[in-house]
């Protein structure tokens, strides 16, 4: 694994463990969710993925691929959802991490998400 795809599944594993101060962010680091800006600096960002309700549903991530293009790394992974041990929903979460390898912090997140059924 590169240095930069472990920069972004450090990032995909704090959507699950709920701990942002793993994340190295850069100070003026954003993140956009299907162009609408969700992130507004680094601490902001760990702040959300450590108490944002947003990401208290999230259950698990899988079938995680990465691939490193200059300094971004592109992902695609499948996340499941729930309540109280029972997943609810399943979606994919395209993003692509801009990590320079001068600093291996992660300076933007473009995200996108398409909504799956569950599968009874």
């Amino acid at each position: 694994m590169t240095d930069r795809i472990a920069v972004a599944r450090s990032y995909i594993d704090a959507l699950v463990s709920h701990d942002g101060k793993s994340v190295p962010f850069a100070r003026g680091a954003v993140r956009y969710e299907v162009g609408v800006k969700t992130g507004r600096s680094g601490k902001h960002l760990q702040r959300s993925l450590s108490r944002g309700p947003q990401y208290r549903v999230i259950m698990g991530v899988r079938k995680l691929d990465a691939a490193v293009d200059g300094d971004v790394v592109h992902t695609e992974y499948l996340l499941d959802a729930g309540l109280f041990g029972r997943r609810l929903a399943t979606v994919r979460i395209t993003e692509d991490f801009v990590i320079p390898s001068s600093d291996l912090l992660i300076h933007r997140i473009d995200a996108k998400i398409t909504f799956r059924k569950k599968r009874q």
